[in-house]
């Protein structure tokens, strides 16, 4: 088996997605759909919420001499495609470390310029700074901000150490093992105490990190805390409670 082909079966996978039903929570009266392709949607304002696409981080890794299939973009896009197709939102939030490094934008192969230019057409788009990338992409247009408000909605890229109602991040890419009978699985997930919302990583070569990591202490009332992880077949809602570690 080819190194490409373990990345290509698993983004098959998430567009086969397409047909699972998104979850509809309320975070600050604001209803949100968590749609199972890893994005979130929020209908009232025709808008669509990515985080952590990390574009190019095959090329970044390659730059240090470390090489990885160089799959990672191409497969990125085509899921970002699939995910604005489906949804044809007006707006779109990418919620920060959009690109591996503050390179990847300036670097990037033209063909994958031109189809993140020609997905950006016609929405208003911004960039949300994030560590890996602060800076404006370069040559590929959009606002970047900080942060930015929409309704009763705040997005960033790090959530805030302090409670924030209505805060949408991402940065931790969120991940939960469920265990039982002997077995367990490990899957992405939206972190959520109805006040405030973490995103799951969408790139294909980002990993992941566990909701009861320390990482995550302090940012959710824990009585209220559920991790809803995208299965292959739908979107399970669990408490932290019924969680594992590792």
């Amino acid at each position: 088996m080819g190194p490409g082909r373990p990345r290509m079966t698993m983004m098959l996978r998430r567009l086969r997605r397409v047909d699972c039903e998104p979850v509809e929570i309320e975070l600050n009266g604001e209803a949100v759909l968590c749609d199972p392709a890893g994005v979130i949607v929020v209908p009232e304002h025709d808008l669509l919420v990515v985080s952590d696409l990390h574009l190019e981080k095959g090329a970044a890794f390659a730059r240090r001499g470390m090489l990885l299939p160089p799959y990672d973009t191409a497969m990125t896009l085509a899921l970002l495609e699939s995910a604005l197709e489906r949804h044809r939102p007006k707006q779109v939030i990418c919620l920060g470390d959009s690109f591996h490094d503050r390179h990847g934008a300036a670097l990037m192969p033209a063909a994958f310029r031109e189809t993140l230019t020609r997905l950006m057409a016609g929405r208003d788009w911004t960039w949300i700074a994030g560590n890996h990338d602060p800076e404006p992409p370069a040559l590929i247009g959009g606002e970047t901000r900080q942060e930015r408000a929409v309704g009763g909605l705040v997005f960033r890229h790090e959530p805030t150490p302090a409670p924030r109602a209505g805060e949408i991040a991402g940065h931790l890419h969120p991940v939960a093992r469920v265990s039982g009978g002997g077995r367990s699985t490990r899957g992405a997930c939206f972190a959520t105490d109805g006040s405030r919302l973490v995103m799951p990583s969408f790139g294909v070569t980002t990993g992941g990190l566990n909701v009861l990591d320390r990482a995550f202490h302090g940012l959710f009332r824990l009585e209220a805390a559920k991790a809803y992880v995208i299965g292959t077949s739908r979107i399970f809602a669990i408490g932290f409670a019924a969680l594992a570690r590792g």
